[in-house]
């Protein structure tokens, strides 16, 4: 069920809305919803959480017919008059009337009655942050194209119900910007999903190790697979310091043929075996994290080490060839259990790196509203390898729990997070190139 506020929006509507303006006019959304309260005779606190979007549509029809129409949808111009919501067709009203309070101005739209696709006229070219928010809001089930000023955004059969979700999550975002994290995170878990799906033990990569491989193909510049397995790659952009991103492709055991995946919130787990986020978590996240940088203002070359056999010794890490990792300034792993950790040493008696390298990561959690992400102990990982080839290197909680057993469990959001982390420090350029000494000079400069 869907409560009045919810089912309000998806269809263009708020309560607020039967507020008169200062000069006391009632906006074209207020008759709307007017009419429907009066043709029902029930107003809004009286009106069922049961009601379907369907007779919630044939409602506004009705009510649409007693207001007189201030001009066609396509004549109109959202910044300088009154949106003649009446005018829309329904299943697309909602989605018009969200992004026009957002700042994405239409000029006219339609809803593709039935036939698969809708349309949305801009009145100016999107930007980047514009896109960025309708990526994030479109659901999964929904893709679109721009086409210069024209959006098009298109459903399966019987898939026009779709784009009232769509409305949702725009009204979401407007009325609370900070929803964007969660939409994204959402969409995340499709890539998550998809790396939790692949099998590949120790020693058994390969299946999945060409799956990652092939999602490289877009996102760096060059890949090829070493004498040991492991996946190598980087992509340049600009002048900086060489970060190596690094996760593991190897499980500690085979996933259980024909498993499910069971979702509950943000909660994913297997029914049956281990769930296999150890470290297909730290996969996805860094394949995501790939996919944005290009939009942030980190400049330097970023290299990436998907390991194998991490699970019986770290033995694709020990055999990576050192040419490969000679001119790496340093390393981010993402394969610790639970939240916000950043593991900087083996039980405080191996240490990954200065100090320093590590509390630049709790830095980068403030910049983004994390506070509670700090230094910490853990076991032996990648990062141990690493550091013993003298790179400064952390591991980042990865969000997964009870790693090597059925019980293990993943928290997408909590993974996306760790992105959001990574981004930070990249775009806030906190890592500086040649040596720790220069880490040093750049964490104070950023407090």
């Amino acid at each position: 069920m869907k409560n009045k506020e919810i089912l309000l929006a998806r269809h263009g509507l708020q309560k607020e809305d039967l507020m008169p303006s200062m000069n006391g006019e009632v906006s074209n959304a207020g008759k709307l919803l007017m009419g429907i309260l009066m043709g029902t005779g029930q107003w809004f606190h009286e009106i069922g959480d049961q009601i379907t979007d369907e007779d919630f549509i044939s409602c506004l029809q009705e009510s649409a017919k007693t207001i007189d129409s201030p001009g066609r949808g396509m004549l109109i111009d959202p910044v300088l008059g009154d949106l003649p919501i009446t005018d829309f067709d329904p299943y697309i009203r909602g989605v018009i009337r969200w992004v026009n309070e957002i700042g994405i101005y239409t000029y006219g739209s339609c809803d593709g009655h039935g036939r698969g696709e809708a349309r949305i006229y801009l009145k100016k070219y999107p930007n980047g942050k514009q896109l960025e928010l309708l990526k994030a809001a479109i659901p999964p089930s929904l893709r679109f194209r721009i086409e210069g000023k024209i959006i098009r955004v298109i459903y399966p059969k019987k898939g026009q119900p779709l784009l009232l979700e769509f409305a949702e999550n725009l009204y979401q975002v407007w009325k609370d910007p900070s929803f964007l994290k969660d939409l994204q995170a959402h969409h995340f878990k499709g890539l998550l999903l998809e790396c939790l799906n692949v099998p590949g033990a120790s020693t058994d990569e390969g299946k999945f190790r060409s799956r990652v491989r092939n999602k490289l193909t877009s996102l760096i510049d060059h890949s090829f697979i070493d004498r040991k397995g492991n996946l190598l790659g980087f992509v340049e952009i600009g002048d900086g310091p060489t970060v190596l991103l690094s996760a593991h492709l190897d499980t500690v055991e085979e996933i259980v043929e024909g498993r499910e995946i069971i979702e509950e919130n943000s909660i994913l787990r297997s029914s049956e075996g281990i769930l296999g986020a150890d470290d297909r978590a730290g996969v996805a996240a860094i394949l995501e994290i790939l996919s944005r940088v290009k939009k942030t203002n980190f400049r330097g070359t970023l290299k990436v080490a998907f390991t194998v056999e991490e699970e019986i010794g770290c033995l694709g890490s020990r055999a990576i060839d050192q040419d490969f990792i000679e001119d790496v300034d340093a390393a981010i792993v993402i394969d610790r259990r639970g939240n916000r950790d950043i593991v900087t040493s083996w039980s405080n008696y191996v240490h990954f790196c200065p100090e320093v390298y590590g509390r630049l990561f709790e830095e980068a959690g403030k910049i983004t509203g994390m506070d509670d992400w700090k230094i910490t102990p853990g076991g032996i990982s990648d990062a141990l390898v690493f550091a013993e080839y003298g790179i400064p290197s952390v591991n980042l909680s990865a969000g997964y729990q009870n790693e090597h057993k059925e019980t293990e469990t993943v928290d997408y959001k909590s993974t996306f997070e760790t992105v959001l982390l990574v981004e930070s420090v990249l775009h806030h350029q906190l890592i500086k190139q040649n040596s720790p000494s220069s880490i040093i000079i750049n964490l104070q400069g950023s407090i």
